[in-house]
């Protein structure tokens, strides 16, 4: 741990510190930081720029640690990231404004690559994913939607410069990111895949391979979800393909414009921490799929629920299934996900990841080792509160036309208006229903009375939260002045 060791190296010399942080780690006496964490946090909390971590003889411990990253994950090179896989969306973005403006983007995307498209000016036209609207769920792009919508935009509005994907989803579809390489490959174009939730694939035998084992030109990895370091740390990797040599620079340079000049050293570290094991630990990795393989087996063999993924190899584009995802189905056990994740929370202190209206959703780390108690008891002790299948989900609505480019509609002059009102108008804002977090209105769509319905739904939903909504009910929304 090349990076980590040397933080401790440094904190152990230097017992004096007349520098940034203010805090001054445990040599200042007892700050506020040191009062509530402890020492061990603040003696490792630095600045950048320090010689003999990330400055001083090359190769610094810092670049060490990149390199055993870059090894780890099969990348060309590897960046660090201390602002979530958000930051990654917007530096793989902003480096490929450099080679244009089109883009083709699946529309479930995450809200970060919208936002990035604001500020780059960036156009994009979607693919929409294959939606369960029995479930609720927004699974994969297939390789054909891709090729198809290539044609398309050639003769509408020029080629892209890139493919933009998101695999796995939230709920564990791992799309067929091989194929799909094959076909931006083939039209000349880098695929870029928000692998967000994936950046333990590939770690092991039983897990599924990654998105760089598979084609993929420029992935970006949510490290923290599921590979165990820092909230808010990631990753970016650039694969080793036919546009590396193309894309490395143009990377570098928007990472420096966007990487914070604090960025901080604690988060940094956990990287490390978290690729070593990883890459050390198969075993522990082992156990926690394990884990979630005897939730599911128990799900199946109580018979109140089914498990969700197990029909997710029928779905057009599926690949694999993450099994560090376990996706319960109570709609039709007598009671929503919604209240399901309610109950076990604020009765039984049990946390689950993600509910909808229809699923219920544990994420478990990879080597995370849980013990699995009397979780299963709960869950099936949960009450009926109607009749199973009683309930019918709300789909998930498509996203309305496109009316304007999302950079115009964002800086256009704007209002808010009662959300009913709004249907037929444009959206200024970014809108999405929190969990997954895609958006289900975009800058410069229509709001349709769908998208309308969905969030205020959502937004009324125990658990629910609409990030960019205007006010926590929806009931206005920012719309584009005529």
């Amino acid at each position: 741990m090349p990076y980590a060791d040397a933080l401790v190296a440094y904190a152990e010399r230097h017992r004096t510190r007349l520098h940034l942080p203010g805090h001054g780690g445990d040599t200042a006496g007892v700050t506020a930081v040191t009062e509530f964490f402890g020492g061990r946090l603040a003696e490792l909390d630095f600045m950048p720029m320090i010689r003999g971590i990330d400055l001083g003889a090359a190769p610094t411990a810092l670049a060490r640690s990149l390199k055993l990253a870059a090894k780890a994950w099969g990348s060309r090179r590897t960046w660090f990231l201390t602002n979530g896989a958000s930051q990654g969306n917007q530096v793989a973005s902003i480096a490929l404004r450099s080679l244009g403006t089109e883009l083709l983007v699946q529309r479930s995307v995450h809200s970060s690559v919208i936002d990035a498209m604001m500020m780059t000016g960036a156009n994009a036209r979607f693919v929409r994913p294959w939606i369960d609207d029995d479930l609720g769920i927004a699974h994969g792009v297939t390789a054909d939607d891709v090729r198809q919508e290539l044609v398309r935009m050639r003769a509408e509005a020029g080629a892209p410069v890139a493919v933009f994907v998101v695999s796995p989803s939230y709920f564990g579809f791992v799309s067929d990111i091989a194929a799909i390489a094959e076909v931006a490959h083939a039209a000349g174009i880098p695929l870029v895949v928000d692998e967000a939730w994936g950046s333990h694939l590939g770690f092991h035998d039983d897990l599924p391979t990654n998105a760089l084992a598979n084609g993929a030109d420029l992935v970006i990895s949510s490290t923290h979800k599921q590979g165990g370091s820092l909230t808010q740390s990631a990753m970016i990797h650039l694969g080793d393909g036919p546009f590396a040599d193309q894309l490395e620079p143009l990377i570098d340079r928007a990472h420096r414009a966007v990487q914070s000049t604090s960025e901080s050293a604690v988060l940094l570290a956990s990287l490390d921490l978290a690729r070593r094991a990883l890459v050390t630990r198969p075993a522990r990795v082992r156990r926690s799929i394990d884990f979630a393989d005897s939730i599911r087996d128990q799900v199946r063999s109580r018979g109140r629920f089914t498990i969700a993924s197990d029909q997710f190899h029928e779905v057009p584009g599926w690949y694999a299934n993450d099994p560090l995802k376990v996706v319960i189905t109570t709609i039709y056990g007598g009671i929503t996900g919604h209240e399901a994740r309610s109950i076990l929370d604020e009765e039984h202190d049990v946390l689950f990841e993600l509910a909808n209206e229809s699923t219920l959703v544990a994420v478990i780390g990879a080597g995370a080792d849980h013990d699995a108690g009397g979780v299963l008891d709960i869950l099936h002790g949960l009450p009926s509160t109607h009749r199973p299948g009683a309930r019918n989900p709300l789909p998930v609505p498509p996203g309305g036309p496109r009316r304007m480019s999302v950079r115009e509609a964002f800086f256009a002059r704007t209002e808010i208006v009662p959300a009913h009102s709004a249907i037929g108008a444009v959206s200024a804002d970014t809108v999405a229903a929190y969990p997954p977090g895609i958006p289900n209105l975009l800058p410069g769509e229509e709001i349709t009375s769908a998208a309308v319905e969905y969030l205020q739904a959502v937004a009324a939903s125990p658990n629910g939260h609409v990030r960019g909504a205007y006010d926590p009910g929806v009931t206005g929304l920012r719309v584009v002045v005529n």
